[in-house]
């Protein structure tokens, strides 16, 4: 739904058209003065401005100028009892959108404003799909090429095309949000909104303003009416991260608008409607919050139809020296320096850290060797204290889980020593096969079972 503000200084202008435009289906707000109205344009969450230009105080030419320093893609449609073509000329030069004299026609007004409305959409949209190649979604800020990996691009490429909700479980720093934004662009709504909202951030009574808006005065401090994520996300994708830590009031709430996409503002009472994709991710195991009751079982399958889990950094050891490249490249443009080695032993300390904060915590290991380190070379010296400090040996209680058959345990060990003979030989299987004391024959056939393309 639309928001549209009316500035004039004559009141019975502002009840006709209030009463014309909301007839249409648009949000109307009002102003009787430029100073009020710079406010709510500062404020509120405004799709068009329609103001007259002959006003007490600042007129309507200071407050376009004011709204093009303050928000310069809100379009504004100038009207004024005293139409000039001077007067007309110098609003365009102004950026106005349009110009239109009083008396007008009802049916010109509606076809301007639909017009002025349209563009206003056409410019927002051009300017997410250009932030959305910038940044290069679509698996482009996802990084990885192991086993584990590679199951995740398959689920992304599969749950995209649908219109199911999807729980992205694991640890901190694994990228959910990432994963949530490849769906997400990956999918036909990739034209929408990608709104993210985390909702273990806030109080909940902000974290309940912030998802379903607020009018004017619904609290202290609601000074103006504001949308919530879920009105911003129509059309698009709605990411709710952490939603473990949603309280149960709000849980209520949530499964109403995902049952049946209608909600009302905070101290609103029109109710609503929204067209959204809900994605979800957490870092608990919501289905012990479920047992625990502290997390509603019906809203839990409503988000997990379908799962996605997001595997730790020790899981794919395969992908450190991508991310290593990835993060060097990232932070060494920044410090104008161009090309930068791992020795050995830093290597090593990389494989064997158990990195409890995954990736994230491998980025800023990384960019704080890049900082530390001299003459181009990254020692173990450069590193972090904590992994240099970790235990070499195999921690077998922190790798493998205390009820894994023994068959299986054992296939996963070796699966892992021929991954890290092939990173440690630049993945020339004849070397890795000789550092295994095996023949090249049976590495080529283990290469087959574990499915380890290199």
């Amino acid at each position: 739904m639309e928001t549209i503000l009316i500035v004039d200084d004559e009141k019975n202008y502002l009840v006709v058209l209030e009463a014309l435009l909301s007839s249409e289906g648009y949000e109307i707000m009002t102003a009787d003065n430029g100073r009020n109205a710079l406010h709510c344009i500062r404020n509120a969450d405004l799709d068009l401005v329609i103001t007259d230009v002959k006003m007490p105080g600042m007129s309507g030419m200071e407050l376009l100028a004011e709204c093009g320093k303050t928000k310069p893609d809100l379009p504004v449609i100038i009207m004024t009892a005293y139409g000039t073509i001077e007067m007309a000329v110098e609003a365009m030069k102004r950026n106005a959108y349009d110009y239109i004299t009083k008396p007008f026609q009802n049916e010109q007004l509606k076809l301007t404003i639909r017009k002025a409305l349209e563009r206003h959409r056409l410019v927002r949209e051009n300017r997410r799909l250009s932030e959305a190649l910038s940044d290069r979604f679509r698996y482009g800020n996802i990084i990885g090429k192991s086993k584990p990996m590679r199951k995740i691009y398959d689920m992304i490429e599969k749950v995209a095309q649908s219109k199911a909700s999807v729980l992205i479980t694991g640890p901190s720093g694994t990228g959910k949000e990432l994963i949530a934004q490849a769906i997400h662009y990956g999918s036909e709504r990739n034209k929408g909104p990608f709104i993210s909202m985390n909702c273990g951030a806030l109080t909940e009574t902000l974290l309940e303003s912030e998802l379903f808006g607020h009018e004017r005065g619904a609290f202290t401090g609601a000074i103006s009416m504001k949308k919530g994520r879920f009105e911003l996300a129509d059309s698009g994708t709605l990411f709710l991260d952490e939603v473990g830590d949603m309280p149960p009031s709000l849980q209520v709430k949530l499964l109403r608008v995902l049952q049946e996409m209608t909600f009302e503002r905070v101290g609103g009472t029109k109710t609503i409607q929204v067209n959204v994709r809900v994605l979800s991710a957490s870092n608990r195991n919501i289905k012990e919050d479920v047992r625990a009751g502290t997390f509603r079982e019906d809203l839990y399958y409503r988000l997990n139809v379908i799962h996605l889990e997001v595997p730790p950094l020790r899981d794919r050891a395969d992908d450190i020296p991508l991310l290593v490249k990835t993060f060097i490249d990232k932070y060494a443009d920044e410090a104008d320096r161009k090309k930068f080695e791992l020795t050995p032993e830093a290597w090593k300390l990389l494989y064997q850290y158990a990195w409890p904060g995954n990736v994230r915590e491998l980025e800023n290991a990384i960019e704080r060797a890049l900082v530390l380190s001299s003459g181009g070379v990254i020692t173990p010296e450069d590193l972090p204290e904590e992994i240099g400090a970790a235990e070499s040996h195999f921690d077998m209680d922190h790798f493998l889980p205390p009820n894994m058959p023994l068959q299986e345990a054992l296939s996963q060990i070796e699966e892992n020593m021929i991954r890290r003979a092939l990173r440690q030989c630049n993945n020339v299987q004849a070397h890795a096969a000789r550092m295994l004391g095996i023949t090249k024959s049976l590495m080529q056939h283990k290469l087959k079972k574990y499915q380890i393309v290199i």
